[in-house]
């Protein structure tokens, strides 16, 4: 083989490594798949979904995130954060006193009619201290009906969150932006 070929050979090897090592990169550490399993998030994600972590960034109410617990992932939205009061009363949020528009519940909620999708509860009742610790963030399913979550399980140290789940990319007929 002369110089030439073989200089040629090289770098399409250098390029192809590189190119593994970067697809590895993102794939197992900043954007990580994960199927979605059980009905709590439902109607935003439903079993068998695959929605995608993105590891950066600040996890802030409303998101909806994956954390791990019991050796087993969880996908839920982010209700309340440090030091939040957290109400539920007649089916409407309440942070620190303030009302809360819950907009991607309006759905579900329709198809209720007059049945409560959250039962009341308050953070005062839950938690010790009233409050949500801190390091630690309130979680919710959308599937309030149906849902392992803060109210059963109490505050998620954020040391357990493994990202939020910007998108929901399979099945393609639930491929959207998560809000």
């Amino acid at each position: 083989m002369n110089e030439k070929k073989l200089k040629l050979v090289w770098s399409w090897t250098w390029a192809i490594v590189l190119g593994l090592f970067i697809t590895l990169l993102i794939r197992f550490y900043l954007f990580v798949p994960v199927m979605v399993d059980g009905s709590s998030m439902m109607p935003t994600l439903h079993d068998g979904d695959r929605v995608i972590i993105n590891r950066f960034g600040n996890v802030d109410r409303f998101d909806v995130v994956i954390f791990k617990d019991e050796g087993r992932e969880y996908v839920k939205r982010v209700i309340g954060l440090p030091g939040d009061e957290i109400t539920y009363k007649n089916d409407e949020l309440y942070v620190n006193g303030k009302k809360q528009n819950e907009s991607y519940l309006d759905t579900y909620k329709k198809q209720l009619g007059n049945g409560l999708l959250t039962d009341d509860f308050s953070t005062k009742d839950l938690i010790p201290s009233g409050v949500v610790p801190k390091g630690t963030v309130f979680v919710l399913g959308d599937n309030r009906r149906a849902s392992k979550d803060s109210r059963i399980m109490g505050p998620i140290p954020e040391s357990k969150i493994l990202g939020t789940t910007p998108i929901c990319y399979w099945p393609l007929e639930h491929a959207k932006f998560i809000k």
